[in-house]
């Protein structure tokens, strides 16, 4: 393990239990930002690796929830090879449990080796955990609820067998949003392209548009006083009423082969990017009287791209990784969001991930590096550095009680901060 020469981490400033990191991108409206206080960076011996765990393949990050970690694995499951939920112990890493889920065949990412860092087969996906359940959205679109103690299957829906659900490319990669005990996804058929289900029982509760899905996830966000579910589809973002899938409001954007990160929300302001040209973009959400009107700030056509790599926001800057398959050499960047203007950049991370932790990054570079930085425009700074997976690392780190959780193609890490 390589550690940098001045090492400074930072801990939790209470003793009482920390909040958990239950769905993809953190537990407030997939901000990727943990909602425990946080002391300033103190000096220390260094991150230190409480646990590793054996993974066999897959892109899907952990979530931490009630003392246990969740992710999604592909594995042999009465000898045939299947994507499966893993429950492991959250302090010491022992696996709990394992839940076969959908086939774990894949359609075109091919299994390229760690020293290339381009393609790789295994899920996608991340758990969502609520009210004692995992909800998973597998590669294939079968909607599980699963018991979060024991592992048993509670319900689930198969998309497109039900609900004429439409596969794309690459399969479904999107997890699923779980917010006031209802569960949203997309890939429906015309007529129920966006849906949201009871989280306790499965049923529907409401099935709504004719839209392709992509492999982002969904987000939620209150904008001016309204809370909204957005959803990053083929013809651009569109928000709907969660009670009723009502649209609130729709605007266009490009799309090329794949949109896979997340809409960013930072107050009025929505930040969407993709690959392949695409580029990144901003738009102000304004309303007025009962309705919306969504406009273009800026769109930086073929720049900015976040390949996958959904960035966080805060203060009026976003930080990310920034890059289309610049796989190993992706910068992690600061933008200024109101005009789309790089204040930082730092190159070697590759299209990783980063999450906010009080006023620091979290940062999971595609070779298994995880740095803390400053979360400041004024330049980048560098806190700590430690190489702690091999594999490739397209996944998210999850943040809880001080500890950081990371997975890559071959094995899942718990590191204490």
């Amino acid at each position: 393990m390589l550690l940098s020469a001045a090492l400074l981490v930072f801990l939790p400033s209470t003793q009482s239990s920390a909040a958990d990191w239950p769905q993809y991108n953190g537990p407030d409206s997939r901000r990727a930002v943990a909602v425990e206080p946080q002391t300033s960076l103190v000096s220390k011996g260094g991150p230190e690796v409480i646990w590793r765990a054996r993974l066999e393949a897959g892109f899907s990050s952990f979530v931490v929830s009630g003392g246990r970690a969740y992710t999604i694995d592909r594995r042999r499951v009465g000898g045939t090879a299947s994507e499966a939920c893993v429950a492991f112990d959250a302090a010491t890493g022992k696996e709990i449990w394992q839940t076969g889920l959908s086939s774990g065949e894949y359609d075109g990412g091919g299994d390229a080796g760690a020293s290339d860092n381009r393609g790789g087969d295994g899920p996608r996906s991340t758990p969502s955990v609520a009210d004692g359940r995992i909800h998973v959205y597998d590669a294939e679109m079968m909607l599980h609820a699963i018991d979060a103690k024991t592992g048993k299957t509670v319900w689930r829906v198969d998309v497109q067998a039900r609900h004429g659900g439409r596969p794309i490319r690459w399969q479904n990669a999107s997890s699923p949003l779980v917010d006031d005990g209802r569960v949203y996804v997309a890939g429906g058929g015309a007529g129920m392209s966006l849906l949201a289900f009871d989280a306790d029982s499965g049923d529907l509760v409401w099935a709504v548009g004719d839209e392709r899905m992509t492999h982002a996830t969904p987000v939620t966000a209150e904008i001016d006083g309204e809370r909204q579910v957005i959803f990053y589809v083929q013809s651009g973002l569109v928000a709907v009423d969660p009670k009723t899938g009502a649209e609130r409001w729709r605007i266009g954007f490009p799309y090329r082969t794949s949109s896979a990160a997340s809409p960013v929300v930072h107050g009025d302001v929505v930040y969407v990017s993709a690959g392949y040209g695409v580029g990144g973009a901003a738009i102000q959400v304004r309303r007025e009287g009962d309705s919306f009107t969504p406009e273009f700030l800026w769109h930086q056509r073929n720049r900015l791209m976040n390949h996958w790599s959904t960035p966080v926001a805060k203060d009026g800057h976003l930080y990310g990784m920034y890059g289309f398959k610049k796989y190993g050499e992706a910068p992690l960047a600061c933008v200024e969001l109101a005009t789309g203007e790089i204040k930082w950049q730092k190159e070697g991370f590759g299209p990783g991930n980063v999450i906010l932790v009080g006023e620091h990054l979290v940062a999971l570079g595609d070779a298994g590096q995880l740095v803390v930085a400053d979360a400041t425009p004024a330049a980048y700074r560098e806190r700590a550095r430690v190489d702690v997976l091999g594999g490739k690392c397209w996944s998210s780190p999850a943040y809880a009680g001080g500890r950081v959780y990371v997975r890559s193609t071959e094995e899942g890490a718990c590191i204490e901060l």
